[in-house]
């Protein structure tokens, strides 16, 4: 038969024997065994007492504590086992203990917590432990634990037992202000003020005692709190601040005694207490009416008046006008009985008394603290625009009438331009009240009178203030508008570039809300200007079609209007293109950078990034093929449209036009634009009748101009979003590989080896991927080992790395450790070198986010970790002939690196950076300039260890021959006083005399930095510092 397991009796002495070893031992751990014993079911809660039984009646209070202790302990961890008769015994229990010696006050609060977390607990339980808490504890004398637990009682019933709390009237209010009354600790006080938040929100009755429920929280405003260094709670001022405010804030019981007490703060010396004062002044008015503020209105706007005309801190200014608008908003809210007094249009009427007459002195120091004033009032509401705006501006518009000077028509035209703004906030003008509609006329004939003042200031705030009539709409009649439209294209035209600018950014941001004025008014009048011959200086000329373009590719804003402006830039690109002039490249980049302008503002237009993509790209398409054909290259302007320069403009624009189109349109695009390059296909070309094929992939030399085209295959090509399938694609990336690999133009074969990385990195992993690129493998090697072409193989390596860096292709290592390899080359190696700066760094034209291309994040880190212990291998391995390019390679990998790791991997990269300052190669030292700048800032310990060199080194480089390197290394050298002063005294005088010779640099801005350096260094160790 087999052995029976332990008994009852077994058990219960098991329990004993972890009870003793607690109570008499100091065992904690056995605790935590109890109260799994109990959730097993091994024992149960009336067996421990029993057990508990020859310490809870012993006569040490010690003893008594620790039987407590661990019966809280427990309770802790299984009060949700308890049955109800379980609890009612143990809260009498705990109860009584209150009475009891003051060590076992905190085990006791402990249980009660536990008990206060009871769902079975009977009703009238919570208000007898509340009630026994509040006449038996003085919970301010108990540590800072223990009130906390006190607070989590509290805690507990109110949001579990929240009718029987209320049933105890004031009487509960009052127990709680007891039990708070004179707290510190910064973690029972945010407790503490969200109980009396729940107090207010929940309605629990206040009683008598509103105004000592205030006392008891209001003694900590406003709040003076500095958290402790190394604060492991992570309590911050600010976290009181807010807790606080929203107490203060949370009722109109206590106005009678916060608002007295926030104007009191208004008027102390104190910058902190006065910002806490105005922005818990703002936080009171979304729940106060006239009843509250009634009383203390005149001081109120007393303190904020005297705030704004006197403070220097624009902080304070900025809640004061918060504040004021924040009043304003209150009264106006504030339903009035019929009897009662409009406070809001007194209230208003002493701010226009104490303001208006400033307005008059446009000169004079308050004119704009009133105007601000004044503005943040009418910000209010509909109501108080209206009120203010009545009495303001017809004296504003009589005062620009009055005076002539044209600084003080600026200043005046601001403060009108001020409340114009406004009046975007409460949408249509309404008839009835408005006092804009009323003065329509007078403001027009300012505003026009601003855009004619000579002065370039005056003329951009009258810019400004147009472009706000014309967002209200209805304001602006239908001849106003004609006039408007002039006075933007003689703006733009003819005057300051300040205002040119302006102009045409305020025709763009007016032309989609008056399209048909804009298309019928302003273009034809740009399009005759552009197209005219005057009879002017050629620089004169040259210079109104570049604003002409301008202009036009500005107020391109609207799908109607892209639809005029482009065939009239197109056109002049064709005519350009045909002409004879020495700066026809300038004139056709300047035509490709408006319409490159035009294409980004198409971009969110569905209907008008289409119609921009299928008219422009075949256009430019159809005359670069032209300019290619063998018959035209010998002739100048088919030649400037295939320069370097020309291209490089073009691809921008195609790039734009591709990148947001719909993939159906896409797919519909590239089954033209790819037979284009592969079959000759010119059909879908305009004037598509070309005196020979089109053979860009083809060989022999006369076909170099086609080859350079295939910078526009990149540009659109890679543009494409990923998910739109490429014909024959295949064929394609064969034709581009081998194009990167032989053709003799470094142009070409550069944008060939662009335009193969681009599609490699959208491209489907998989068979297909791994034999291209197994394919581009074999046909670098030989040419990278030697040959004529090392430098283009080289090319289309860095490119087919980066492009597989980015998406973590596993081929990724492999190709970069050839580039590490080829560090070691003295023909490729500064190339190479220069070229991890090309892997880092974000690509303008491909392999970008923008373009669709497959980037991972965090693929610098990564490649940081995998590269760099083999970079400083390298460095240590290599000759003294090549170790430059190592440190290069290096400094440009740090360069791109986030700050926040390279800090991290400073301590063991620090001095191969400091020999990289050595190297007499100005990228190198250019670029590890640009690394140690922010060093020395973020990571001052670190670099004090290596001051000396520090020193030395900067100062050495002061003297470069290179202007860029000798303002990095002042930049770097007033970087350094950011060090600890006790390690940098010691090279004061040393650093002072190195640095008087750049005072006398002949290059301006070196001299720039060499004073702000030399003047951080004199002050070196001065009291206050």
């Amino acid at each position: 038969m087999a052995a029976a397991g332990p008994g009852p009796g077994a058990e219960v002495q098991a329990l004993a024997a972890s009870v003793r070893d607690f109570v008499s031992g100091q065992q904690d751990g056995r605790a935590a065994e109890v109260a799994a014993g109990v959730k097993d079911g091994r024992w149960t809660v009336l067996q421990l007492v029993e057990a508990l039984g020859f310490c809870l009646e012993n006569t040490d209070p010690r003893m008594r504590g620790r039987g407590i202790q661990l019966l809280s302990q427990v309770l802790l961890q299984c009060y949700s086992l308890l049955q109800e008769k379980e609890v009612l015994h143990l809260v009498m229990f705990y109860e009584s203990r209150l009475q009891d010696n003051h060590l076992v006050i905190p085990s006791v609060l402990q249980g009660l917590r536990a008990l206060s977390m009871c769902e079975v607990l009977s009703p009238g339980l919570a208000v007898s432990v509340l009630k026994a808490i509040f006449q038996e504890v003085h919970v301010q004398s108990l540590p800072q634990l223990d009130r906390h637990t006190v607070y989590s009682i509290i805690t507990n019933f109110m949001s579990t037992r929240e009718e029987e709390l209320k049933g105890l009237g004031a009487n509960f209010t009052f127990g709680f202000i007891q039990v708070m009354d004179g707290e510190k600790d910064p973690r029972n006080l945010l407790v503490a003020f969200q109980i009396v938040r729940d107090l207010i929100a929940k309605d629990y009755a206040l009683g008598p005692f509103v105004e000592e429920l205030f006392e008891v929280t209001s003694c900590y405003f406003p709040v003076d709190f500095t958290p402790p260094p190394n604060d492991p709670h992570g309590i911050q001022r600010e976290d009181l601040i807010l807790s606080l405010r929203a107490v203060l804030a949370s009722t109109t019981q206590f106005a009678e005694f916060l608002l007295p007490l926030l104007i009191e703060k208004l008027d102390s010396e104190l910058q902190s207490a006065k910002l806490d004062s105005l922005q818990t002044l703002t936080a009171c008015c979304a729940i106060y009416g006239q009843k509250e503020l009634q009383e203390f209105l005149p001081s109120l706007w007393s303190s904020l008046r005297r705030e704004v005309f006197q403070t220097a801190s624009e902080k304070i200014e900025t809640e004061c006008l918060a504040a004021l608008r924040a009043l304003s908003a209150c009264l106006s809210r504030s339903v009035l009985s019929s009897d009662s007094e409009d406070l809001l249009d007194s209230f208003l009427s002493s701010i226009l008394q104490d303001c208006r007459h400033h307005l008059c002195e446009p000169d004079m120091k308050l004119v704009w603290p009133s105007a601000k004033l004044l503005q943040a009032a009418a910000g209010a509401s509909l109501r108080t625009y209206h009120c203010i705006t009545h009495s303001v501006l017809p004296l504003l518009l009589e005062q620009y009438t009055k005076h002539t000077q044209s600084s003080q028509r600026r200043t005046i035209l601001e403060m009108l331009l001020g409340f114009l703004e406004l009046q975007q906030k409460w949408g249509n003008v309404e008839e009835d009240e408005s006092a804009l509609l009323l003065l329509q006329a007078q403001i027009c004939s300012v505003v026009f009178s601003a855009l004619l003042d000579p002065s370039v200031q005056l003329q951009l705030v009258g810019i400004k203030a147009l472009t706000v009539l014309g967002s209200l709409q209805g304001f602006l009649s239908s001849s106003n508008l004609e006039l408007v439209a002039d006075h933007l294209i003689r703006l733009a035209l003819h005057e300051d570039s300040q205002s040119s600018e302006a102009a045409m950014e305020a025709a763009g941001s007016l032309a989609p809300t008056f399209p048909k004025v804009f298309s019928g008014h302003m273009v034809p009048r740009l399009k005759e200007e552009l197209q005219s011959e005057r009879e002017e200086s050629y620089h004169n000329h040259h210079s109104l079609q570049q604003r002409c373009l301008q202009a036009l590719a500005a107020v391109s804003t609207h799908t109607s209007i892209v639809r005029e402006t482009v065939p009239i830039l197109l056109q002049h690109l064709q005519k350009v293109q045909k002409g004879t002039e020495a700066r026809n490249t300038q004139d056709m980049i300047s035509v490709c950078q408006s319409l490159h302008r035009v294409a980004l503002q198409c971009q969110q237009d569905a209907e008008g990034c289409w119609y921009f993509h299928q008219t422009v790209v075949p256009c430019l398409l159809a005359m670069a093929v032209q300019a290619a054909m063998p018959e035209s290259t010998h002739t100048l302007p088919g030649k400037a449209l295939l320069e370097e320069e020309v291209l490089a403009a073009m691809i921008p624009v195609i790039s734009a036009a591709t990148t947001h189109l719909r993939p159906e349109l896409a797919a519909q695009s590239v089954s033209h634009v790819v037979p284009l390059f592969l079959d000759g296909d010119v059909s879908f070309l305009p004037q598509n009748s070309f005196p020979c094929s089109f053979q860009p992939f083809g060989d022999g030399e006369f076909l170099e101009a086609q080859r350079r085209l295939v910078a526009l295959l990149m540009a659109f090509i890679c543009s494409l979003p990923r998910d739109v399938a490429i014909p024959q694609q295949e064929w394609l990336l064969r034709e581009l590989l081998a194009l990167s690999c032989s053709c003799n133009c470094p142009f070409t074969a550069t944008t060939a080896a662009k335009c193969f990385a681009g599609l490699v990195n959208k491209h489907p992993a998989g068979q297909q991927l791994d034999e291209i690129l197994q394919l581009a493998v074999n046909r670098m090697e030989p040419s990278l080992a030697e040959g004529p072409r090392r430098t283009q193989a080289l090319t289309l390596l860095l490119w087919v790395t980066k492009a597989l860096v980015l998406r973590y292709h596993p081929l990724s290592s492999c190709l970069t450790d050839k580039l590490l390899g080829l560090l070691g080359d003295t023909e490729l190696g500064p190339a190479t070198a220069d070229g991890f700066s090309l892997l880092m760094a974000e690509s303008p034209d491909v392999l970008h986010k923008g373009c669709h291309a497959d980037v991972r994040i965090m693929f610098r880190q990564r490649f940081f970790t995998d590269n760099v212990p083999k970079l400083v291998q390298g460095f240590h391995g290599a000759g003294p002939d090549v170790k430059a390019n190592y440190l290069k390679g290096l400094s440009h990998v740090l360069n791109h690196l986030p700050k926040p790791v390279l800090v991290t991997e400073l301590p063991t990269l620090l001095s191969l950076l400091l020999e990289a300052l050595s190297c007499s190669d100005r990228v190198v030292q250019l670029s590890t300039l640009s690394c140690l700048h922010p060093l020395l800032l973020e990571a001052p310990q670190i670099m004090s260890l290596h001051v000396d060199t520090l020193v030395t080194k900067f100062l050495n480089l002061t003297s470069s021959p290179t202007m860029a390197v000798r303002i990095a290394a002042l930049r770097c050298a007033h970087a350094l006083t950011s060090l600890p002063t006790t390690v940098l005294l010691p090279y004061k005088g040393q650093v002072i005399r190195a640095l008087a010779k750049p005072l006398d640099d002949k290059k301006r801005l070196v001299r720039k930095e060499a004073v702000a350096a030399r003047g951080e260094w004199f002050l070196l160790g001065s009291p206050g510092r």
